[in-house]
């Protein structure tokens, strides 16, 4: 899941002068002004991005979709009386959740 929207990158980038920032293994990387090697991307700088600007359109469809998912089973577990769907729903919203946790902040 992308947790930062690329847009965001781009924008820092450009008003920070680096330079041609790439993504790879869940991390982002850029030229900083006057330098030869990528660096990466600083966390500070990650997390006052994602401060600043919140979810991503990956997250928002995610929590969208697991709040969805969570309701039909909700409907579901009522209608067949039966705990299967509900045990689905909640396995299915705390993969999401384990998902939207940042591995690197």
């Amino acid at each position: 899941m992308n947790h930062y929207c690329e847009q965001w990158i781009a924008d820092w980038c450009l008003e920070n002068g680096w330079s041609d920032w790439f993504r790879d293994r869940s991390r982002y990387w850029a030229f900083p002004p006057n330098a030869v090697m990528p660096v990466p991307i600083p966390q500070q700088v990650l997390r006052a991005i994602k401060a600043e600007k919140g979810l991503s359109a990956d997250e928002r469809f995610w929590c969208i979709l697991a709040t969805a998912v969570f309701l039909v089973s909700l409907v579901l577990s009522f209608t067949l009386a039966a705990p299967i769907p509900l045990v689905a729903g909640f396995a299915f919203c705390a993969i999401v959740v384990g998902t939207l946790e940042d591995e690197e902040i």
